[in-house]
């Protein structure tokens, strides 16, 4: 419940900065319009934002014969979970990650690269899916979704909203301006706040399935140890935008781009693990979901 008020409280910040770029944009007018299409834009996610990120990253059903272990796992830990089998995708590229989405648990999709599977052991991969299964089971992967297509939909707006500002008696150009300045920064503030946590959640979430930590913070390291091999990759404006999703973030940001990263440090994370394999040990009881 807490973090559904959250989550409805930043989604709502995210709407009304949406609704200032717009009436920056045209006026009163302008903002209405910028309502419906976040209204819109809301309804779209919430139906077909799995099929949309899918699409993107150019996905296929994942071959349940030549990955059999695979959706083993995927079954076992579900079951475990009480989750119903989410579906099971592949997606044909050498950069390791994975990702889960759909709109809610009935209708969740897992997702493996060919890097990841190719990278980690059995054990760390497993480990990996129990994360994923954390987002599922907490509901993130359409808040994560719908948050990012509406952050994007803010930066354009606000680009627009400086070289067309509509008429004198509608717009301050003043005004133009901090929308332009300060939407995206709003926009990947309210992102940074769902996806960081979220993440410490989920890692947690596969470390109680699995009934440790040392699988999911071996593989944070074999990820991490291949980053910086990524350095000449150029990530996609796809890549982009669904990267929050992913179980790491892979590409090498500095400066500025650091500090908008959607994912804490992997040092973080596995410092976090510990803390809860320390914790889990002192106290012998394992927490339910």
């Amino acid at each position: 419940m807490k973090n559904i008020a959250k989550t409805t409280v930043l989604l709502a910040i995210l709407t009304a900065v949406f609704m200032g770029v717009g009436y920056a944009i045209g006026g009163q007018n302008g903002m209405w319009v910028a309502l419906a299409f976040a209204t819109v834009a809301n309804f779209a996610m919430y139906w077909w934002s799995g099929d949309m990120v899918l699409r993107m990253q150019g996905a296929i059903l994942l071959d349940t014969t030549s990955h059999a272990s695979i959706a083993q796992m995927v079954a076992e830990l579900a079951q475990k979970d009480n989750l119903p089998m989410p579906r099971l995708f592949y997606i044909d590229t050498p950069i390791p990650n994975a990702f889960a989405t759909g709109r809610n648990q009935s209708h969740a999709v897992v997702a493996v690269t060919r890097g990841i599977t190719e990278l980690l052991s059995d054990s760390e991969l497993k480990a990996v899916i129990g994360h994923e299964l954390g987002h599922v089971k907490h509901g993130d992967m359409l808040i994560s979704t719908v948050a990012a297509s509406l952050g994007g939909a803010i930066s354009g707006l606000a680009q627009m909203a400086f070289f067309f500002g509509g008429n004198e008696e509608n717009r301050n150009p003043f005004a133009s301006l901090v929308v332009l300045l300060l939407a995206p920064f709003v926009a990947m503030l309210i992102q940074l706040a769902i996806s960081r946590g979220r993440e410490f959640d989920a890692d947690e979430h596969g470390a109680e399935l699995l009934g440790n930590g040392e699988a999911l913070a071996s593989a944070l390291l074999k990820l991490e140890s291949v980053r910086p091999a990524l350095g000449d990759y150029q990530p996609t404006p796809n890549d982009k935008a669904i990267n929050h999703l992913m179980f790491a973030n892979m590409f090498s940001l500095q400066g500025l781009g650091a500090l908008f990263s959607t994912h804490p440090p992997a040092e973080a994370r596995i410092a976090r693990l510990k803390e809860w394999g320390n914790t889990a040990k002192g106290s012998g009881v394992k927490k339910t979901h």
